[in-house]
Protein backbone atom coordinates (compact mmCIF):
# COMPACT_ATOMS: atom_id res chain seq x y z
CA UNK A 1 0.00 0.00 0.00
CA UNK A 2 1.35 3.54 -0.98
CA UNK A 3 1.61 6.10 1.57
CA UNK A 4 0.74 9.67 0.51
CA UNK A 5 3.15 12.65 1.77
CA UNK A 6 1.49 14.57 4.26
CA UNK A 7 2.07 18.39 4.50
CA UNK A 8 0.37 21.24 7.11
CA UNK A 9 0.43 24.61 6.93
CA UNK A 10 -0.31 27.07 10.45
CA UNK A 11 -0.93 30.87 10.19
CA UNK A 12 -0.70 31.08 13.79
CA UNK A 13 -3.99 32.03 15.20
CA UNK A 14 -3.96 30.94 18.62
CA UNK A 15 -7.30 28.59 17.71
CA UNK A 16 -4.91 26.43 15.61
CA UNK A 17 -2.49 25.68 18.78
CA UNK A 18 -5.38 24.82 20.93
CA UNK A 19 -8.00 23.15 19.19
CA UNK A 20 -5.20 21.02 17.57
CA UNK A 21 -5.87 21.80 14.00
CA UNK A 22 -3.72 22.92 10.90
CA UNK A 23 -4.63 26.11 8.65
CA UNK A 24 -4.22 23.39 5.34
CA UNK A 25 -3.56 19.76 5.44
CA UNK A 26 -2.18 18.03 2.35
CA UNK A 27 -2.60 14.48 1.75
CA UNK A 28 -1.21 13.26 -2.20
CA UNK A 29 -3.06 15.26 -4.62
CA UNK A 30 -6.35 16.49 -1.80
CA UNK A 31 -6.04 19.76 0.09
CA UNK A 32 -7.93 20.89 2.74
CA UNK A 33 -8.14 24.45 3.90
CA UNK A 34 -9.85 24.86 7.34
CA UNK A 35 -12.60 27.10 8.07
CA UNK A 36 -11.14 30.49 7.98
CA UNK A 37 -11.60 33.74 9.47
CA UNK A 38 -10.37 37.53 9.67
CA UNK A 39 -7.88 36.72 11.91
CA UNK A 40 -4.10 36.86 13.12
CA UNK A 41 -1.81 35.65 16.59
CA UNK A 42 -3.32 38.71 18.02
CA UNK A 43 -6.97 37.94 17.08
CA UNK A 44 -9.79 38.81 15.12
CA UNK A 45 -9.39 41.87 12.41
CA UNK A 46 -11.59 44.46 10.66
CA UNK A 47 -14.45 43.75 13.56
CA UNK A 48 -17.49 43.86 11.87
CA UNK A 49 -16.45 44.84 8.29
CA UNK A 50 -17.63 41.94 6.11
CA UNK A 51 -15.89 43.48 3.20
CA UNK A 52 -12.51 43.74 4.30
CA UNK A 53 -13.36 40.10 6.60
CA UNK A 54 -13.86 38.28 3.52
CA UNK A 55 -11.06 40.14 1.23
CA UNK A 56 -8.48 39.33 4.38
CA UNK A 57 -9.92 35.41 3.91
CA UNK A 58 -9.29 34.77 0.90
CA UNK A 59 -6.13 36.14 0.69
CA UNK A 60 -4.86 34.30 3.72
CA UNK A 61 -6.15 31.18 2.17
CA UNK A 62 -4.41 31.66 -1.13
CA UNK A 63 -1.23 32.02 1.23
CA UNK A 64 -1.68 28.78 2.88
CA UNK A 65 -2.37 27.28 -0.94
CA UNK A 66 0.61 28.46 -2.42
CA UNK A 67 2.67 27.45 0.62
CA UNK A 68 1.60 23.73 -0.46
CA UNK A 69 2.45 24.61 -4.07
CA UNK A 70 -1.17 25.25 -5.02
CA UNK A 71 -2.95 28.25 -6.30
CA UNK A 72 -6.57 29.57 -6.05
CA UNK A 73 -6.99 27.44 -9.25
CA UNK A 74 -6.44 24.30 -7.96
CA UNK A 75 -9.88 24.99 -5.82
CA UNK A 76 -12.57 22.88 -6.40
CA UNK A 77 -14.95 23.62 -3.35
CA UNK A 78 -15.21 26.99 -1.09
CA UNK A 79 -18.32 26.62 1.96
CA UNK A 80 -18.92 29.88 3.17
CA UNK A 81 -20.44 31.01 6.31
CA UNK A 82 -22.23 34.31 7.26
CA UNK A 83 -23.90 35.83 10.68
CA UNK A 84 -26.83 38.06 8.44
CA UNK A 85 -28.34 37.34 5.61
CA UNK A 86 -28.06 41.12 4.46
CA UNK A 87 -23.84 40.73 3.87
CA UNK A 88 -24.53 37.70 1.95
CA UNK A 89 -24.66 38.69 -1.31
CA UNK A 90 -21.87 41.30 -1.06
CA UNK A 91 -19.59 38.63 0.59
CA UNK A 92 -20.32 35.89 -2.44
CA UNK A 93 -19.63 38.72 -4.51
CA UNK A 94 -16.13 39.47 -3.20
CA UNK A 95 -15.74 35.76 -3.58
CA UNK A 96 -16.85 35.49 -7.03
CA UNK A 97 -14.79 38.61 -8.40
CA UNK A 98 -11.71 36.00 -6.52
CA UNK A 99 -12.77 33.37 -8.10
CA UNK A 100 -13.94 34.91 -11.81
CA UNK A 101 -13.09 31.89 -14.45
CA UNK A 102 -12.45 29.43 -11.92
CA UNK A 103 -16.17 28.71 -10.62
CA UNK A 104 -15.31 26.02 -7.79
CA UNK A 105 -18.52 24.62 -6.39
CA UNK A 106 -19.43 26.41 -3.20
CA UNK A 107 -22.28 26.76 -0.53
CA UNK A 108 -22.50 29.66 1.28
CA UNK A 109 -24.49 29.52 4.61
CA UNK A 110 -26.15 32.07 7.38
CA UNK A 111 -25.51 30.93 10.73
CA UNK A 112 -26.02 32.28 14.61
CA UNK A 113 -22.61 33.17 14.80
CA UNK A 114 -18.86 32.53 15.17
CA UNK A 115 -16.45 32.47 17.92
CA UNK A 116 -15.78 35.92 17.98
CA UNK A 117 -19.16 38.63 17.97
CA UNK A 118 -17.08 40.57 15.37
CA UNK A 119 -16.25 38.10 13.18
CA UNK A 120 -19.33 38.24 10.66
CA UNK A 121 -17.36 35.55 7.58
CA UNK A 122 -15.69 32.23 7.65
CA UNK A 123 -15.03 30.57 4.31
CA UNK A 124 -13.56 27.10 4.04
CA UNK A 125 -12.33 25.46 1.33
CA UNK A 126 -11.01 22.00 -1.04
CA UNK A 127 -8.31 21.90 -3.42
CA UNK A 128 -6.92 18.91 -5.84
CA UNK A 129 -3.50 19.48 -7.21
Amino acid sequence: MQKHKISYVRSGTPWEEKYAYARAKQIGPIIEVAGTTASDESGPLFPNDHKKQTEYILQKMEAALIKLGATKHDVVRTRMYVTNAKIADEVASIHGVFFAGIDPASTLLVIESLLDPSMLVEIEMSAYK
